[in-house]
């Protein structure tokens, strides 16, 4: 079973992206969505842009339609990679964006001394640290730079407090009922 949502803004404005259905993937919310690249409009432009744990692809297909230049998706479950494709082509955006069947570890070894990323998102099954992995993963790559922004989607249970130890800072945090984006980057 499907439900849809649609690109909020950009050259793909209004088309409808298709959603997987189930607790395995939680499309974020328009609001939501809206309130994340409000803070991030000024950067979108030309950027790479690298979404972890896909799900749809509806992030980066945003990142697409508000003029990120390329977007890598990753995404393990191959339901939500098959929609992911779906909303691409539906889109016409498949030419900017590389679809990774992976796991996000495996992904971002794959990608080491490929590109840095101007923005990260990442969007991983709340409660199980998966965050924690990946930032401890891309502290140390060259992955970002010192102008690279990780945003991460958590529940407001989820603890950053270990985020100095990486050489990491959150310098902006955006709450809503249930869940948080919290904005990451380097310690300059």
């Amino acid at each position: 079973m499907e439900s849809f949502m649609r690109v909020i803004a950009g050259s793909r404005r209004s088309m409808p992206l298709k959603t997987i259905d189930g607790l395995a993937t939680r499309p974020t919310q328009d609001r939501t969505k809206e309130t994340l690249f409000n803070v991030i409009q000024n950067d979108m432009p030309g950027s790479m842009f690298l979404d972890l744990f896909s799900g749809s692809g509806a992030i980066a297909i945003e990142a697409l339609s508000r003029g990120a230049k390329k977007a890598y998706l990753v995404e393990n479950s191959r339901e939500a990679a098959a929609c992911i494709r779906g909303n691409l082509n539906f889109t016409k955006l498949a030419d900017d964006a590389v679809l990774m069947e992976t796991d996000v570890l495996t992904a971002l070894k794959r990608l080491e001394g490929k590109a840095v990323f101007d923005i990260v998102f990442m969007d991983p099954p709340y409660n199980h640290e998966y965050e924690k992995e990946v930032l401890t993963c891309l502290a140390d790559s060259s992955l970002i730079d010192d102008y690279s922004i990780i945003i991460v989607e958590a529940s407001n249970e989820t603890s950053f407090d270990y985020l100095d130890k990486l050489g990491l800072e959150a310098y902006k945090i955006k709450r809503y009922k249930n869940n948080m984006h919290v904005f990451i980057r380097k310690i300059k």
